[in-house]
Formats: structure tokens, sequence, C-alpha cells
């Protein structure tokens, strides 16, 4: 934890330097906005927010690096495998996912809410409460994109099944829609089905893949009866 922190504390001078340009890149969905801030230190706390997120993604290799020398230890030798294997498609998955929610979801969404009743009321959208909303929408898709690796890992140690998985197909649809539900900020059911519809594929994906886990698993127990 201390060696990652100290790594933080030095990509911070770079991360503060980068943020202005970070901001541009957070506003291009939304072609023309106007951001404001309505408290004194509003603007210096959103900054400080956005260096510090900088500073833990370049150094989140490094992290993760710690992390898993920490625990390697207490690992057993497939454990290992397991993990060296999953890590780079971890990061595949949630770096597709935040490419998904930049280039796909938050352009529409953020349109309509922006556009909602402008015609009432002029929107004056304050940089704290967009970069808040903008980066949680990331993040959490991000992380349902890891829904295929999480299945494959239960599956590989026996904690899901296939059969299981696919006798509780509606379920997890219903979910999905609840999900892009919580996810997003908007009630429309075309954004909440731009989230839904890519946890369905990305569930029935890992259905497929809780199959080759499973069979993998097997191929040994048979050559050993």
């Amino acid at each position: 934890m201390l060696r990652s922190v100290i790594a933080i504390l030095i990509a911070l001078p770079i991360s503060f330097y980068v943020a202005k340009y970070v901001f541009d890149i957070l506003m291009k969905p939304v072609p023309g906005i106007e951001l404001i801030y309505t408290e004194i230190t509003e603007m210096l706390g959103t900054y400080a927010k956005v260096t510090l997120g900088i500073a833990v993604i370049l150094t989140l290799p490094y992290i993760v690096y710690q992390l898993v020398m920490f625990v390697r230890p207490a690992l057993t030798k497939r454990e290992k495998t397991y993990v060296y294997a999953l890590l780079p498609s971890i990061a595949i998955c949630f770096l597709a996912g935040a490419a998904f929610a930049y280039f796909i979801l938050l352009p529409p969404a953020l349109n309509f809410l922006f556009t909602f009743g402008s015609d009432i009321a002029e929107p004056m959208i304050r940089v704290e409460n967009y970069v808040s909303v903008f980066t949680k929408l990331i993040f959490w898709i991000g992380i349902c994109f890891e829904i295929p690796i999480v299945i494959f890992l239960l599956s590989k140690i026996g904690v899901v099944r296939a059969a299981w998985l696919s006798k509780y197909r509606k379920v997890a649809y219903v979910l999905a829609f609840v999900m892009g539900a919580i996810i997003t900020p908007t009630f429309d059911p075309v954004n909440q089905s731009l989230v839904a519809v890519p946890i369905i594929v990305l569930y029935e994906f890992g259905i497929i893949l809780s199959k080759i886990a499973r069979r993998k698993k097997e191929v040994p127990d048979s050559r050993e009866s």
C-alpha cells in the first residue's frame, strides 16, 4: 500500500498538467456545453478529483502488480495461472466498456438530459455534477463488461455451471434492464436498452465461456477414469 501511495504521489504533478486536456475529453460528447460552478472551492475540488483519478489510472498497472505480489504467496499454482491469464482480459474488458460508454451511451444520454425541458428552463450544468455523472457511468459500464470474465472464473472453480446460468436466463434479462435503469441517469427506455442489451449479450457470452471452462476442467478427469 505504501509503494502504491508513493507511486500515485509521484504521478500527481503529471496528472495535474494533463487534467486540463482531460476536461476537454470529458466535454467532447456534448458539443458546445458550458459548465459553471456555484461554490468558491467547487472548481478547485473538481480539478483535484480529476487529477487524482488520472494519477490512479496512470499508476494502475503498478498498483495491480503490487496487489498480485501481495496475494501471490497464498495462491496455488493453478490459481496463479488463472490470475496471470485473466489480468489482461480484465483490463481489456473494462476498457471496452469504458469506450462503449464514452462513444455510444453517453452522447444520447447526456443529450436527452440537456434537452429535456429546455423549452421550460435553461440548463446550467455545474462542473462537479457533470464530472461525477460522467465518471460514474464510465466506471459502472466498465464493471458490467467484466461479467464474462467473472462467470468464467466462477465456472472454473465450480461455483456456477452453464446449465444453471441458462436456467435463470429470463431472470438475468430482467436484472439487466433493472441495472440499465439504475446505471443510466435517464428514464427513457432507449438509453436503458443501450445498457441492458450489452449486458444480456455479455451474459450469453459468459454462458459460452462457462461451458468452455467446465469442458477444460473435465478433460483431465475423463483421462484419469
